[in-house]
């Protein structure tokens, strides 16, 4: 939902990640303007993911978390927070998100899924499957603007769904594709697009989604120094002044999981939170977490990402493999996405570009 955005930050965000206390669930975020804003502020957004979710959010800043539909034409919704879509059931026109879906239960061959294969399957080109991204692609979810690499987290779950439905890197085309004209219903010159795209009703009626291969978790942020900096547990935020944007499922999370013993301050906007964070105003942020590596990388000084929140019981927002409107291939597409969840290589991909990337898992 944000677009083009200097080189400089995606340095930036690539030194954070590293740096930003390590440890062992999409997106820094924030949301712009339609297509292409040449401003700083709306550009640096695409670094974010959670820009690419839906949600209100200040400029230069994603909603925190917020769960909301999202505009299809070509824009990033700008939206008052409205309800996420639940885990548990997917939009119109996409995938149920959950196991539902027949192909749950399908093992792959060394050919691909039964009924899913490159000699059955209708790709843009025959035998090969086209896979697009935005320009640039930011760490933690692309590594060093290369989407070919196989590192990063949806960069090693786009090879992972290849793989699943047979096809070999050697098969694999990947393109370039920029996220509002990805999410718009004009025809599509690939077969699925990965760019933490958030799965929203809105955005179900121009275009198709897999069932979702990311829960978008709550994470924590704050600045080296602080007494938060080495928290490893909930509780350890307890005591804490903490924050959270009005209107978002950071605040629920803040009230629910964490239930600090001092009252939570609310903010109209996440820029107002990132400035009563450098002021000292606050002790940490919560926000979602691809919101906070941007937030880390990019908005803060010496941020850090304290860690991610255990997911509650309620909606969650999460992101999906984007086809063209009625593909031949969502189906497929789902069924390998519900066959990497459910043998743990999601799981696994996650802990390995996510949490070791700075996001640890508070416990």
């Amino acid at each position: 939902m944000y677009r083009s955005r200097p080189t400089v930050l995606a340095a930036a965000l690539t030194a954070v990640a590293l740096s930003v206390s390590a440890c062992g669930s999409s997106t820094p975020a924030a949301t712009s303007a339609a297509g292409g804003s040449s401003s700083v502020a709306s550009s640096a957004a695409v670094a974010s993911s959670s820009a690419r979710t839906s949600g209100a959010a200040p400029s230069g800043a994603a909603s925190s978390g917020s769960a909301s539909t999202a505009a299809t034409s070509g824009a990033a919704s700008a939206a008052p927070p409205s309800s996420a879509v639940p885990s548990s059931a997917a939009p119109s026109g996409a995938v149920s998100t959950r196991a539902g879906s027949s192909g749950a239960q399908s093992s792959p061959s060394s050919k691909g899924l039964a009924g899913c294969t490159p000699k059955t399957l209708e790709t843009t080109t025959a035998g090969t499957l086209t896979i697009a991204t935005d320009n640039p692609a930011y760490d933690p979810w692309f590594s060093k603007n290369d989407p070919s690499n196989g590192k990063g987290f949806e960069s090693a779950v786009a090879y992972a769904v290849a793989t699943t439905l047979g096809y070999s890197k050697s098969q694999v085309k990947r393109i370039k594709q920029s996220f509002n004209a990805a999410i718009s219903p004009a025809p599509k010159n690939f077969d699925f697009d990965i760019n933490q795209f958030t799965i929203t009703p809105t955005r179900a009626k121009a275009v198709d989604f897999s069932t979702g291969y990311y829960d978008v978790t709550q994470a924590v942020v704050t600045v080296k120094g602080s007494k938060l900096a080495a928290a490893k547990s909930v509780a350890d935020l307890k005591g804490a002044k903490l924050g959270a944007q009005i209107g978002t499922t950071s605040l629920d999370v803040l009230n629910t999981i964490i239930a600090p013993s001092t009252k939570p301050t609310i903010f109209p906007t996440n820029d107002t939170a990132v400035v009563q964070l450098k002021n000292g105003q606050v002790d940490g942020i919560v926000v979602d977490t691809p919101t906070a590596f941007y937030m880390a990388a990019a908005q803060l000084d010496n941020g850090v990402i304290v860690g991610q929140l255990p997911a509650g019981n309620g909606p969650h927002e999460q992101f999906g493999l984007l086809l063209d409107k009625g593909s031949p291939l969502t189906s497929c597409a789902g069924k390998a996405v519900d066959l990497l969840r459910q043998n743990g290589t999601l799981a696994k991909l996650q802990t390995t570009w996510l949490a070791n990337a700075g996001a640890p898992v508070l416990k």
